[in-house]
């Protein structure tokens, strides 16, 4: 058998990446544990894995196994709510890309994205694109979101795929790490990747203007090496992101902040920062010292994943 790093999943084959650079596509050979997880994918682009060749000729093989990841993305499913997909493994650092405007801002998908890499402890860039088409009052929420989250320790980076703004910084930021980036569809995810490493000419689409949302235009996640040093795995723009396999406690624990001041809640790590007394969260939301925004999203997720969950725990 012959190691190799899975570059593309397109749902029954794998392009798996021997270690002389070879491309082999794959399928998978035998079943795999999920560890209790109902998972739509068992491999993850970024996995490690062993595969046999099955086919000389057509230089085809299968995976025979999977080696331990070091840590993994996953979502929920958006098509089988009550599975989990697996989006990439083994990465040193996400970036999120997002504008605060073409597409109107969702502020409150950074949370969620954050949800998702804070458990795994995966150090995460935000990175606002877009910012040659920042007005005056684009420019004052881009600072305060700034504000907001290097305060609690995420980097930020402003760039400009089109203008070539902040591309230098980036391609600091990913040079000799495996980076899994993401972000909402409309974004310049794309046109951003084009940009910074160039010849991987990624398909690129417009905002609809019936809608004003991004068309997706990437359809599998899959890895590509840099030429700087490094690997990039671009992900299919995410429209939603839900939380079926976490728990009220879990995003307590992940919003970093919130954690960190829980040490002087009244009910410590049992507090749920709500309607409990002496809750120290509400009250540095108060005084200002932690955001109100993030508190409110916060909020909004607590309710959303009790409400889904309910439900969850007790289909039949």
């Amino acid at each position: 058998m012959q190691a190799g790093i899975v570059f593309k999943s397109t749902g029954s084959w794998y392009q798996v990446r021997l270690a002389d650079g070879t491309m082999v596509p794959c399928r998978i050979g035998g079943k795999f544990r999920q560890d209790d997880k109902r998972l739509t994918n068992p491999i993850a682009v970024g996995d490690q894995v062993m595969i046999e060749i099955a086919d000389d000729e057509q230089k085809a093989g299968d995976i025979r196994k999977i080696l331990p990841r070091k840590n993994y993305v996953v979502r929920q499913s958006p098509r089988r709510k009550h599975d989990l997909h697996l989006i990439a493994s083994n990465i040193d650092q996400a970036m999120i890309v997002m504008t605060v405007v073409q597409p109107m801002l969702k502020q409150g998908f950074i949370d969620r994205f954050l949800l998702m890499t804070e458990p795994f402890n995966i150090p995460t860039t935000i990175v606002f694109n877009k910012v040659d088409l920042y007005e005056e009052k684009d420019i004052g929420t881009l600072a305060h979101l700034q504000d907001i989250y290097e305060e609690i320790g995420y980097t930020t980076l402003i760039v400009s795929a089109t203008a070539g703004h902040g591309l230098e910084e980036m391609k600091a930021a990913l040079k000799d790490k495996t980076t899994l980036i993401s972000g909402q569809s409309g974004v310049g995810k794309s046109t951003l990747i084009n940009a910074i490493a160039a010849g991987l000419a990624l398909r690129t689409g417009d905002i609809s203007d019936y809608t004003g949302k991004g068309q997706h235009t990437t359809t599998f996640a899959e890895m590509f090496p840099l030429s700087f040093g490094g690997f990039l795995i671009d992900t299919p723009g995410i429209k939603t992101l839900s939380f079926n396999y976490l728990e009220p406690a879990d995003v307590a624990h992940n919003f970093r902040e919130f954690f960190v001041a829980s040490v002087n809640c009244r009910f410590g790590g049992n507090c749920l920062h709500r309607n409990e007394p002496g809750c120290a969260v509400k009250a540095g939301v108060e005084e200002g010292t932690l955001s109100e925004l993030r508190y409110a999203n916060y909020l909004g997720l607590l309710e959303e994943i009790e409400e889904q969950n309910y439900w969850e725990r007790r289909k039949v």
